[in-house]
């Protein structure tokens, strides 16, 4: 079978990492040591998978050839039991080993820019944000990533109009990337006298960081402005030009950044929003050309979609998606999603081999 050659192909690759790793060369050499360690780290455990998967079609095959020859009933009742035990243990691995096979999107090892922004609901909405921000940020704690934030315009009552922040770590986007889509929240806001519940609504948008090799950018085809960082006057106003908005004119994509206390450091920000940004369009306008020739689409998680609700009163958040219900917000909002986002990332592979399958 396919996928077998393909697991045997890498339980060979396997092997050929654990000699690199013990050569003096490559130890001496930091990069390629790191680089062969996280394959190693990363193939390992599903070659174990492979040979367990291995042993149980073995034991089914003994255990169903033993129940053929037995003559006794009662021990080729045993046998049989023994039989469907493995072979159903082997169906639930050989499950398991082909989403392993789904091609890996090489962008989901990338760091990820995260934007939240508010949709409708005032300073609920707002607020909303804001809670949506610590939630990450603490699961990006979990996680041992580290957060910045990159551009914030915060609200009056609290929370943020809009918040952009980058988040560094391992997998971080193709963990987080499911995550893009509109959040929506019901709850009694705190200024409601009546106890009546408002729904409210913020939009998340999470995209790969890319470097510079990833994207070209001309820079004959940037438009630089720089602006005062602070209000339209009064004693907090900057009398230095520190903020910066870089304009993309071939797309007319702008992205505006004037936390930093330099132009340059507001510069250099402005085009990492500006790379991710480009580069995700690309890879839409590509992604838009295969779905025409698809048949069955996996979703992308368009943040045009109601994708989650948060729902104070019961205390429960359904994912629309993948019709999944947990309870206990303030955990989840502290931080605790791994439940959430493994469920999310199983369910999205599981869609991608259907339509290899089918394919």
């Amino acid at each position: 079978m396919e996928w077998q050659t393909a697991l045997d192909k890498m339980a060979d690759e396997l092997q050929q990492v654990q000699q690199q790793l013990s050569d003096p060369e490559v130890i001496a050499n930091h990069n390629l040591f790191r680089e062969l360690s996280q394959r190693y780290a990363q193939i390992a455990p599903v070659i174990e998978k492979y040979h367990e998967y291995q042993r149980l079609v073995a034991d089914a095959a003994e255990a169903r050839q033993m129940m053929e020859d037995a003559e006794d009933e009662e021990m080729r009742g045993f046998l049989h039991s023994e039989y469907e035990a493995a072979q159903t243990a082997a169906e639930k691995l050989q499950q398991q080993l082909l989403l392993e096979l789904v091609p890996e999107d090489p962008r989901d090892r990338k760091n990820a820019i995260v934007e939240i922004r508010a949709g409708t609901g005032g300073d609920e909405a707002a607020l909303f944000v804001g809670d949506l921000f610590d939630m990450y940020r603490r699961f990006a704690e979990h996680q041992g990533w580290q957060t910045d934030v990159i551009q914030q315009n915060p609200a009056e009552m609290g929370g943020f109009k809009e918040i952009i922040f980058g988040v560094k770590g391992p997998g971080a986007y193709g963990i987080l990337r499911y995550e893009s889509g509109v959040h929506r929240v019901q709850r009694v806001p705190e200024t409601e006298s009546q106890g009546r519940i408002h729904t409210s609504a913020a939009t998340v948008a999470v995209l790969p960081e890319v470097e510079e090799i990833d994207v070209e950018i001309d820079p004959s085809d940037l438009r630089i402005e720089v602006f005062r960082a602070g209000g339209p006057g009064g004693q907090h106003m900057q009398k230095n030009e520190t903020a910066v908005r870089v304009t993309h004119q071939p797309t007319g994509i702008s992205v505006a950044c004037s936390d930093q206390r330099s132009q340059q450091q507001n510069r250099e920000r402005a085009l990492r929003v500006l790379r991710s940004k480009l580069y995700e369009r690309e890879q839409q306008r590509q992604a838009e050309e295969r779905a025409q020739q698809r048949r069955q689409q996996v979703k992308s998680g368009d943040r045009s979609e109601k994708i989650r609700t948060y729902n104070f009163p019961q205390d429960r958040l359904t994912d629309h998606r993948i019709g999944l219900t947990m309870h206990n917000l303030s955990a989840i909002l502290d931080g605790e999603i791994e439940e959430l986002v493994n469920a999310l990332q199983q369910y999205y592979r599981q869609q991608q081999l259907a339509e290899l399958t089918e394919g």
